[in-house]
């Protein structure tokens, strides 16, 4: 009755352990959930006051399917000055949040057989949305000990003459690794001379903490041709509820068969969404988004802190995003095995690391108040000493 493509799919771990907290929380359960990709604090009032704006102002109508041309300029004017990045407004589409620019994209480029390399830990949507669409996924293993990222070896290694993608993700869900300029600009070297596209996922771009972010299309000419920029509001400005996306591409003509497929299947993303996000890309949201930073920071801090003071667990500092990728190998083999337990016996959710597509670990969102975080991680080694 159902599709093969269907079939294959499996579905999000982070959303079924969320949505498993949720419901036992409903319950009168103590449960602490550490397991969602979400920020705590509220939507800027700038943006919702750009939302009732565009509310009274009866922008209530269908749009053209990439977006307002008002919105695709502000966009433009965001990677400009943000990332140094010229694209006119043909170059980019507006979509139902970054996982749908995602799906377009992958829809338009990936066919049977095509190989498409990801460097795991991953965020769990991308092997699902290459299966889906007929592709082969080739994971380059990272681990904590090389700062969870690929070498250009290790690319240079996983390139076949079926190789049509390679996704980056900087900031990265779930490590919170950033790569650097001079990093990225020997992965671009790697890829001289060959049809890869990039696909650039920099969703966690404003919640950067060490270093400097940089976009990957900016590294060089030839990496600008090939990345597809993606990126949205849903993190930056907690927008997760909005559905905000966009993709940028130089090669209008990629830009051109997402919007028809596009056309045939959502249309346009909603269109208060759009006038708000206005507000989230031209810097009215600048000083709630340097507000959060300074919570997150204040919390990632505390949280590497006290989970390295837990006899068997490891964690490095990330750099960006708000998670934290605990190695617990010195404790379990079984990520799936340690979580449910931990929920089970301790009412604590996290998200088991093989979700990510790395066993030995598990990711844990600071993305909450810091004394949630201090008696979570307090429970986490409470259990962690009797299973020793």
């Amino acid at each position: 009755m159902l599709t093969k493509r269907v079939n294959i799919l499996s579905e999000s771990i982070t959303i079924a352990i969320t949505t498993l907290a949720q419901e036992l929380k409903a319950q009168g359960k103590d449960i602490l959930s550490f397991s969602a990709g979400e920020p705590d604090f509220g939507t800027p009032q700038v943006i919702k006051d750009a939302a009732i704006a565009a509310i009274n102002a009866e922008c209530t109508k269908y749009t053209p399917v990439d977006g307002y041309p008002i919105l695709r300029e502000a966009i433009a004017t965001k990677l400009k000055r943000d990332n140094n990045l010229t694209y006119a407004p043909n170059q980019i589409i507006a979509n139902n949040g970054a996982k749908h620019s995602l799906f377009n994209l992958f829809a338009a480029t990936i066919e049977d057989g095509a190989e498409v390399i990801i460097p795991a830990p991953y965020w769990v949507t991308y092997p699902e949305l290459v299966k889906y669409c007929g592709g082969k996924v080739v994971e380059i293993e990272t681990h904590d000990t090389d700062g969870f990222k690929i070498t250009p070896q290790q690319l240079q290694n996983a390139i076949t003459s079926k190789t049509k993608m390679l996704v980056l993700t900087t900031p990265s869900n779930p490590t919170g690794c950033i790569y650097t300029k001079e990093e990225l600009v020997a992965i671009g070297k790697v890829l001289e001379g060959t049809d890869i596209i990039v696909a650039s996922d920099e969703m966690y771009e404003k919640l950067t903490y060490e270093g400097t972010f940089t976009s990957c299309a900016a590294v060089s000419k030839d990496m600008y041709q090939r990345t597809v920029t993606i990126n949205g509001l849903s993190k930056s400005v907690a927008m997760t509820g909005w559905r905000f996306g966009y993709m940028a591409a130089a090669n209008t003509e990629l830009i051109k068969a997402t919007k028809k497929l596009q056309s045939q299947s959502t249309s346009n993303i909603n269109s208060i969404t759009q006038m708000a996000a206005i507000a989230g890309l031209d810097g009215s949201a600048d000083e709630d988004i340097a507000m959060m930073k300074e919570a997150f920071i204040e919390r990632r801090n505390e949280a590497v802190k006290l989970m390295n003071e837990i006899d068997g667990l490891s964690v490095i500092k990330p750099d960006g995003a708000f998670y934290l990728f605990v190695n617990i190998k010195e404790v379990s083999s079984d990520s799936l095995a340690f979580a449910k337990d931990l929920l089970d016996k301790k009412q604590v959710a996290v998200v088991p690391g093989i979700a990510f597509g790395s066993e030995g670990y598990f990711r844990l969102s600071f993305a909450t108040d810091i004394n949630t975080i201090r008696e979570g991680i307090k429970r986490i080694a409470d259990y962690v000493a009797s299973i020793k």
